[in-house]
């Protein structure tokens, strides 16, 4: 049996690298192709542009192009709010998206096109990588930019339950540049974490992590059609014991929204 060739979209930013990286690590099983915006920032991350496609998540014929062949798409697009200017003393920062990268055009319907594409495709699972927080509409996130990007990550979700492929949806806390492989991970639903979780624990988890469990989502077939919160145990927690078994971590985890 041949290698499972998997897109990666988003394959620039912190936690899309990560991921491709993961991937690459294993030719054997995978041939990841990642797809990004900016030729310079896929030089500076990776050296070259072989393996990429380079294109707009907005343009559905480059993701038409790039997604051709494969039996897997990661999506790890998100909108980025950006600071207005620095804060005045007391004051709170203000934030704004760039220009046709709001959360309604990026989170929604860039990953429906994202899906669409995947569809039409023959594309057998999509994992999708969100954020904690969907079930709160006045989770301060959504209120950057007056972007409700929380609210949209939640429709594409949605979307991609009808849709009727395979997926596995991983909506992780708040992600942390911290290395990987040296926790407990926890899974969950409906944002608990976020008011109430084992001992207190920050609903936090390194990104190196939710790359490694968006990888292990295409290994283990109890991954499949489940969607769930993702958090991490702290490394000095003495109850905590390394997640090596991904296998009964999605076991906890329940399909649907």
């Amino acid at each position: 049996m041949g290698s499972k060739r998997v897109l990666v979209t988003g394959a620039t930013g912190r936690t899309g690298s990560l991921t491709l990286q993961r991937l690459r690590q294993h030719p054997e099983e995978f041939e990841a192709i990642g797809f990004a915006r900016s030729e310079a920032k896929v030089k500076e991350l990776f050296g070259s542009t072989e393996g990429f496609f380079l294109g707009d998540i907005k343009d559905k014929a480059a993701l038409e192009q790039a997604i051709e062949g494969c039996q897997a798409l990661i999506i790890l697009t998100s909108a980025t709010p950006r600071m207005t200017a620095p804060p005045q003393p007391g004051e709170r920062p203000t934030f704004e998206f760039e220009p046709g990268g709001m959360p309604e055009a990026i989170d929604y319907e860039g990953q429906r096109n994202q899906i669409d594409a995947a569809i039409a495709a023959g594309v057998e699972q999509i994992v999708l990588v969100g954020s904690m927080g969907g079930t709160q509409l006045n989770h301060p996130l959504n209120q950057l930019g007056q972007g409700n990007i929380l609210v949209w990550k939640r429709r594409a979700e949605e979307y991609l339950i009808d849709s009727g492929i395979d997926y596995t949806i991983i909506r992780a806390g708040g992600l942390l540049d911290q290395p990987g492989g040296e926790r407990e991970l926890l899974v969950g639903k409906d944002d608990v974490f976020l008011s109430q979780t084992p001992n207190g624990i920050p609903p936090a988890i390194p990104r190196a992590d939710v790359a490694e469990v968006a990888v292990q989502s295409l290994r283990e077939p109890g991954a499949r059609n489940k969607a769930f919160d993702l958090i991490s145990k702290p490394v000095e927690d003495p109850s905590a014991s390394v997640t090596q078994d991904f296998a009964a971590l999605f076991a906890q985890a329940l399909p649907g929204l």
